[in-house]
């Protein structure tokens, strides 16, 4: 018996890019965020969490004002 699709959540976080200032929004699974800041903790910083799908994740990522500016960040 086989199990059905672990359903995964997704964030986007603000990549913090050596030398380059404010960084670049990325998406990624849940559980592969939870890696990052378990290696490495608050050197990312999380925008949002608990996104249902990667498309809607990606929506996100692509606003301007997401992760911009540390008043803009809705964390979740």
């Amino acid at each position: 018996m086989t199990k059905p699709p672990k359903s995964a959540t997704w964030v986007v976080y603000l990549m913090t890019l050596h030398g380059k200032h404010p960084g670049v929004n990325a998406v990624c699974e849940q559980s592969e965020w939870d890696a990052l800041e378990l290696a490495r903790p608050g050197y990312h910083t999380l925008v949002r969490a608990g996104i249902a799908s990667e498309g809607e994740a990606e929506r996100i990522a692509r606003q301007p004002s997401v992760g911009a500016n540390p008043s803009d960040k809705e964390v979740r």
